[in-house]
This record gives structure tokens, sequence and C-alpha cells, in this order.
């Protein structure tokens, strides 16, 4: 696994570590941009997988059945779930049902790119986030578990170099949710390379 806060220079080389000969897409996970679509960070996320230079399968868990998503990932050497409204993203996995069949085939060796939202939600708990996104824009979460892939949640964009997200909101995430949960705090210029019980974070300029 491979978690992002926002640069993906870290990307290309675990992804060619992880699927050498590409011979599979990527599918693009785009839940958590589904309201934003208009957001300049949208098309610049974009234009950055492209730039790996393997083919790109765009899906909406919403709006596809379980079974769908699993063939999608059985013939996928990569899942990328995008950046966006963390709460959006946790409530598409749920109420689809592709909570179970995404967690199922990490766990099976499907390579998982997550970045800022995408990292957020697979580990224990969204909560953290909740400072940082609006937890309304998940109106039929009943809970506010993540995937559970990694036991830390991570907080990116922790340099607080992004105007959403200023220096004084990163502290007072980390100052309100540190003590309850598990917090990763992560650079934009950094990621997080997750391989079995291993752990550690890395460059990705």
């Amino acid at each position: 696994m491979l978690l992002l806060s926002l640069r993906a220079g870290a990307a290309r080389a675990f992804l060619g570590e992880t699927d050498p000969a590409g011979d599979g897409p990527i599918v693009y996970v785009a839940d958590a941009q589904a309201a934003l679509a208009d957001a300049p960070f949208v098309a610049a996320e974009r234009a950055s997988v492209a730039s790996f230079g393997r083919a790109v399968i765009e899906v909406t868990l919403r709006d596809t059945a379980p079974a769908d998503v699993a063939e999608l990932l059985t013939g996928a050497s990569a899942v990328y779930v995008a950046g966006g409204s963390t709460f959006a993203l946790l409530e598409a996995l749920r109420i689809s049902g592709s909570d179970a069949v995404l967690v199922d085939h990490v766990r099976r060796g499907l390579p998982y790119i997550g970045l800022s939202a995408g990292s957020i939600v697979a580990g224990p708990d969204v909560t953290p986030a909740s400072l940082m996104d609006d937890p309304a824009d998940g109106p039929a979460l009943e809970s506010s578990a993540g995937l559970g892939l990694v036991d830390v949640t991570v907080i990116p964009h922790a340099d607080g170099a992004l105007p959403p997200y200023p220096p004084d909101l990163i502290q007072r995430t980390i100052d309100t949710f540190g003590s309850t949960f598990a917090l990763l705090p992560l650079r934009d210029d950094q990621a997080v390379l997750v391989d079995g019980e291993t752990m550690r974070v890395i460059d990705s300029r």
C-alpha cells in the first residue's frame, strides 16, 4: 500500500515494483470528487495519475454494483482512491457494499494507492478528518470506521501549505484527536509505504 498526502512522486516507483509489466489498468475510485468535479485539484490529480503511463479506468463506486467492482479489481494492476471529501468517499464505500470488496482484494495483494481522503479512509477511523472535511458530506454514514487496512489515521497536508488546510487547522486537528486516535501527520511531499507489517514514511516529491 502507498498512502499519499498530495504529491505522487513515490507512486511511480511503487507501481514499478508491484507491477513492472503494467499489464492491468489502474482503477481510479472517484467518489471523493463526485461533488467537486470543477475543482482545479481534481483535474490536477487525474493528470498526475495519467502521467504514470498506465491505462486508467475511472469508477464511481456509489453507482457500481459490488460484483462489477470485484471484476474491475480482479483485472487491475492497482486501485487508486482519489482525494476530495473523506466523508462522501466513506459513505459511497459503505452504501454500495464496495468497502468489503475493496478490502478483500487489497488484503489478497492488490496494490492500493490512496491520496488525501483515499489515505484517510484506509485507516481505522475517519473522525480525525472532521475538522478538515465536512461530515455532512456523508449523511447516510452510521459509523466513522474506516477500512482498517492500516492501524493509524493519516492526517494529510500536515505542513499546512495548502490554503484549505492552514497550520492552525492541522494543529487543532492533532490537539483535538491526538489523545484518542493514533494519528500520522503527513507532509505533502511525503507518503506512507506499507509492506506487510512494516510501515514507513518515504519521500514523495
